[in-house]
């Protein structure tokens, strides 16, 4: 099984904003960043499966492969809490710097933690092991790519954000025989 996750195009989000759950939308450039990613993926056939966050920075663009996706809420960004759609700047200095130094296990004040994150990726990633599809989209964020970058390597989480994720980057990995290999990250 061939496998690519595919983060969503930039946001409309303000510099320094804090958001994971919050629904924004696409930027301006959407559309190029959209035709560039398929440039970067194979021919999108009938046999082939897409899998969305429901959020609409990546249902848009999942709907740019097909119209037959299927949303899954275990694809959604780390839910930040109270900080949600808040400058990072405005937030407590000394409770983001805990949070910072404490992620895997310690989520901001309503929200959820890093481990929290990667268990409902580890369910997904389970689930999606059964199938029989050949060629899977994932169109997700860069918290839920980390997070499964982590599960299939076994990292530490705390290594997780040693991965590079940009905007409208491409990360294949493939699914042979109960072993998973990456082919490329950030493409």
């Amino acid at each position: 099984m061939e496998i690519y996750l595919i983060r969503h195009t930039k946001t409309i989000a303000q510099t320094g904003l804090c958001y994971g759950r919050t629904d924004l939308d696409i930027g301006d450039d959407f559309l190029a960043g959209a035709k560039k990613i398929k440039t970067k993926l194979p021919e999108f056939e009938n046999s082939c499966m897409i899998y969305s966050s429901p959020l609409k920075r990546c249902r848009k663009l999942a709907t740019c492969f097909s119209s037959q996706v299927l949303i899954d809420n275990r694809l959604q960004e780390l839910d930040f809490g109270d900080w949600e759609n808040r400058l990072f700047d405005d937030l407590p200095t000394e409770e983001v710097a805990y949070w910072t130094e404490n992620f895997v296990a310690c989520a901001p004040p309503n929200g959820e933690s890093f481990s929290q994150l990667v268990e409902r990726v580890a369910a997904f990633w389970q689930m999606l092991q059964t199938q029989t599809t050949q060629t899977i989209f994932i169109v997700t964020h860069a918290g839920v790519i980390r997070a499964w970058l982590a599960i299939i390597l076994q990292l530490p989480l705390k290594n997780a954000f040693q991965f590079q994720v940009d905007y409208g980057s491409v990360h294949k990995l493939r699914y042979i025989d109960g072993y998973t290999y990456v082919e490329y990250l950030n493409h």
